[in-house]
């Protein structure tokens, strides 16, 4: 089994910035991928940003790209996402997740997940 936490959300004005965090813990080398997915009310879960464990090799979703930034630290078994120029559209709970596979974007290609952090952004 994999446990994984967020932190590092919260409110913040249009235009501003939020670093999330996920650290794992567990089975870690399990993992072949990282993920941050996101879920707005009344929407569903959708793909935000992937990491390759190993290799580094990120992946984007369209309307995050050139905003959001995903970085790991292995060492430390933390998975990180930057996110600039938010704007009120990003308002949604985030959750970090992980996979055993090399490259995952669907959320059913996740085998694990965390609780999730709220992030909500004001116009």
């Amino acid at each position: 089994q994999v446990q994984l936490v967020e932190s590092g959300g919260g409110l913040v004005q249009a235009g501003g910035s939020l670093r999330l965090s996920c650290v794992a813990s567990g089975r870690t080398l399990s993992i072949n991928t990282m993920g941050w997915f996101r879920q707005a009310p009344g929407k569903e879960r959708v793909f935000v940003s992937a990491i390759n464990w190993s290799g580094g090799r990120t992946n984007y979703a369209q309307p995050v790209k050139g905003r959001f930034t995903i970085s790991r630290d292995n060492a430390k078994n933390m998975v990180y996402l930057q996110m600039n120029s938010l704007k009120p559209d990003d308002t949604a709970v985030y959750y970090c997740a992980a996979s055993n596979l090399i490259s995952a974007t669907s959320p059913t290609l996740y085998n694990y997940w965390g609780q999730g952090t709220q992030v909500t952004v004001s116009s």
